[in-house]
């Protein structure tokens, strides 16, 4: 597996029973999965010589991000070695330009959008879906927001949890994006009622399995709560992204796990707003509350083994992130949430307490929405250190 965080931890956690072998491309020895696996590889992914090496005697290569260069991948491939996600498809996680072009071509659908070459293209296309909002509404292109804006913009390369992506209302605060040097991507501000995602896994002969989409909660940019299933989901809707989450991962020829990020809007479509090609932190909640969780499940994939059963164990499974504070003593927290909730479930990535930075999650389950929530939320506050009590 190319890359050490916790994705590579969870996944090498997963492979453990099946006895796999588990040989990992790190930075750092200190990175979350570097700590656990037993023969590890420390280099740069971007180095072609370095990922060769690292390649040599590997049954498959996998991933826990999507940074890799696409151009040695294919070096990678050539030199006779399964690469899984293949750069072909892994391309449509790594470039949101090219994945936009790719959704448009396949009729899936998604905000508007348009690569735009400098702040002033960034706000005549502001302008431009402004009227277009407004025809569709039937009502006057000129009505409503003074110079169309707001818009998203975002570089098309290397953004995640927020960063590369800007929230601009002005021709001015346009600017930033631009700085960077790379094509950025401008998108229409969706009107949403809630972020979703659909998760699926698909093997190399084609064998797929969809987990119940859920809802993703957001605070400043970043993943904070997933409910599994989304609470009041349309059933038929449900079904939609589900399959719509497929018929992108047949088309696109995805092998492993598959993450569709949604948005629901507000006159009920579902619009796709990202893609990656990896355990995604959507599907946390499998680990304890699927039959099967998508690391297991994911390593049976790039295997190309059976796929396990992806139903979910109770009726409603909360996962919340647990961010870094000023309370970096663990043990004592642990002491807390353990005994005041036997049932929760801490995974915790060994990192080094920072303000904001993803350490670990918690996950919860039963049979009582309200229940499940507020045991997640004071387990993830209280390993925080926002609640002390």
């Amino acid at each position: 597996m190319v890359g050490g965080g916790q994705l590579a931890r969870m996944t090498h956690e997963a492979g453990i029973p099946l006895g796999i072998k588990f040989k990992l491309l790190s930075d750092t020895p200190q990175d979350s999965a570097a700590q656990v696996v037993s023969e590890v590889v420390i280099g740069d992914h971007r180095d072609l010589d370095t990922l060769r090496d690292f390649a040599r005697g590997c049954d498959v290569i996998t991933f826990d991000h999507e940074h890799v260069p696409t151009e040695h991948l294919r070096a990678l491939e050539a030199d006779g070695i399964p690469v899984r996600p293949g750069p072909d498809a892994l391309v449509h996680a790594q470039d949101k330009g090219v994945m936009r072009a790719k959704l448009d071509e396949i009729g899936v659908p998604s905000p508007r959008h348009r690569i735009v070459k400098d702040p002033a293209d960034a706000a005549a296309f502001a302008r431009e879906v402004s009227g277009a909002q407004r025809l569709d509404e039937g009502r006057w292109p000129g009505d409503g927001r003074a110079g169309g804006f707001p818009v998203i913009l975002k570089t098309v390369r290397g953004g995640y949890d927020g960063k590369g992506v800007w929230f601009v209302r002005s021709e001015e605060e346009a600017r930033d994006p631009f700085l960077a040097g790379v094509p950025v991507l401008a998108e229409e501000k969706v009107d949403f009622v809630r972020e979703l995602a659909a998760n699926i896994v698909r093997s190399p002969h084609g064998q797929a399995v969809a987990y119940p989409v859920v809802e993703s909660r957001q605070v400043d940019g970043v993943c904070d709560t997933v409910i599994a299933p989304a609470p009041d989901l349309d059933p038929e809707l449900a079904g939609q992204a589900q399959q719509l989450a497929l018929r992108v991962a047949k088309e696109l020829g995805v092998v492993g796990h598959l993450a569709v990020e949604l948005f629901e809007t507000t006159d009920g479509r579902i619009l796709v707003n990202e893609l990656a090609m990896r355990p995604h932190n959507s599907g946390h909640w499998t680990q304890d509350g699927a039959v099967t969780s998508q690391f297991a499940n994911h390593v049976r994939a790039v295997l190309d083994l059976p796929l396990g059963d992806p139903r979910p164990r109770a009726k409603w499974t909360v996962m919340c992130n647990v961010l870094g504070g000023d309370y970096p003593d663990m043990y004592a927290a642990y002491l807390h949430c353990m005994a005041r909730d036997p049932q929760l479930k801490i995974h915790m990535y060994g990192k080094d307490v920072k303000p904001g930075r993803k350490v670990g999650h918690v996950n919860t389950y039963g049979d009582d929405l309200d229940d499940v929530l507020e045991r997640a939320r004071h387990a993830a506050g209280y390993l925080r250190g926002t609640i002390v009590e």
